[in-house]
């Protein structure tokens, strides 16, 4: 179970069977090591079709890593950082709760501002100078 705790509301968890791990011979450290054992981890995981997932936050998810989905709406990430096969999962899985932290809370609706009385008076008074300036450079009439 990939459990994401957030900072307010319920946490999210999401069962392992969602998850699928491939391996592959890494390209990272390892020495001689590296051309015998599978220790780079790649996770995949259907986002647009799970259901553990609340609506909302699985939205802004497939908005959000747009960029970053299959065509099936598919996120897929890997790691070879580590010697470690298992190091290289809990890598991939820590990614894949940042990402789920970062769109599990909406953003907060931007409130509408007035420009105020001084920023007022100096735009008044960066145009006044521009028009000066440009009105300087006309030719001169006798």
């Amino acid at each position: 179970m990939l459990i994401v705790k957030l900072e307010s509301g319920p946490e999210i968890q999401i069962p392992l069977k969602e998850l699928e791990f491939s391996f592959a011979r890494s390209s990272g450290p390892g020495g001689q090591n590296v051309n015998k054992v599978n220790s780079k981890a790649i996770l995949r995981w259907n986002v647009a079709a799970s259901p553990t997932l609340p609506l909302g936050p699985r939205m802004r998810f497939l908005s959000t890593f747009a960029s970053k989905l299959t065509s099936d709406g598919e996120i897929i990430l890997s790691s070879d950082r580590h010697r470690d096969q298992g190091k290289n999962i809990e890598e991939c899985l820590s990614k894949l709760r940042q990402m789920i932290r970062d769109v599990a809370i909406p953003p907060r609706p931007r409130k509408k501002t007035k420009p105020t009385r001084g920023s007022k008076l100096r735009q008044e008074k960066s145009k006044k100078a521009g028009k000066e300036r440009k009105q300087g450079r006309a030719k001169v009439q006798f």
